[in-house]
């Protein structure tokens, strides 16, 4: 997430929407840190959208007589009475230069039609709904890049399969790979170093080898994980995944878009070119009487 200056914050009503509590949190903290940067003896207030009724909300929107600038922060936005939506409407379509506004909308179908209305007002908006796991390494990538350092994606599905699906875990495993690699590109050999001893590396690390036939690297990853007591499962899981990906890239539509042959297949667009390049030492092996084509490798 690239970080808020005092001057974007500032006179600017920010709309974090979704349950992500870490992407809530970040975005918050980071309005928070761009005021109290341009003062840091600013009025930073906290509450409820239940709590504000339209009078509290002039007031905590209004010049302090004890600071020159505010961060208002408005949780549970779904909550808002029905008689402050009117004068925050107002707000946002005229909001007061010296004041961060900060709304946050959790999640579900309510208020909406009011958040669409702001949208129309002007707001800035933060997504932080939950990512799905296909969406895990593209979000490493951007996060890695936002700290001014680079990571391929297959570096990045490996930092995933490291970590797990732990937003919180992944964005501090990506700073520390950006801080220690000092500009040198973090690839899936820096991942497994740094994140060898995760069980998760090393099914995908099994998985990879395997698929892509080099059977000596497999091996030698099999006894190693084995040999640090990983369960079987992770490691037949990953392969089984991993030839799954293969069968849908097989059986694909050809000579469509990329992004709808990503979608066909069920990946993010960066995983093709992987897929492509795993898929030539395989071809699908249609069987009589049966709908499904199981894989069988191709002579090499």
């Amino acid at each position: 997430m690239t970080k808020p200056s005092s001057l974007a914050a500032l006179g600017v009503t920010t709309l974090v929407t979704g349950a992500d509590e870490f992407i809530a949190e970040r975005t918050i903290g980071a309005v928070r840190r761009a005021v109290q940067t341009a003062d840091a003896d600013a009025d930073m207030s906290d509450l409820s959208a239940s709590e504000l009724g339209p009078g509290a909300f002039a007031e905590i929107t209004s010049p302090s007589l004890f600071a020159s600038m505010r961060c208002v922060v408005v949780h549970t936005l779904e909550d808002l009475p029905d008689d402050a939506v009117e004068p925050l409407l107002a707000y946002v379509a005229a909001p007061a230069p010296d004041v961060a506004l900060v709304l946050h909308h959790t999640s579900g179908v309510k208020g909406k039609a009011f958040l669409d209305k702001l949208r129309k007002a002007g707001v800035v908006e933060v997504k932080a709904a939950p990512l799905k796991k296909w969406e895990l390494a593209e979000w490493v990538v951007a996060e890695v890049r936002g700290h001014g350092a680079k990571i391929d994606d297959r570096a990045a599905r490996a930092l995933v399969d490291a970590i797990g699906e732990d937003i919180r875990g992944l964005a501090g495993a990506a700073e520390q790979l950006a801080a220690d690699c000092a500009g040198d590109p973090i690839t899936d050999s820096v991942v497994r170093r740094y994140f060898g001893g995760r069980a998760e590396v090393k099914g995908f690390a099994v998985a990879d080898a395997a698929i892509n036939g080099k059977t000596g690297d497999a091996f030698e990853q099999l006894r190693w994980a084995f040999a640090n007591g990983v369960d079987p499962v992770l490691i037949t899981s990953a392969v089984a995944g991993g030839l799954r990906g293969v069968a849908r890239y097989l059986a694909a539509t050809r000579g469509i878009a990329e992004a709808d042959l990503a979608r066909e297949v069920g990946v993010p667009a960066w995983k093709l070119k992987s897929l492509s390049a795993q898929s030539r030492g395989w071809a699908l092996a249609v069987l009589p009487r049966q709908s499904r084509t199981p894989l069988r490798p191709t002579p090499m």
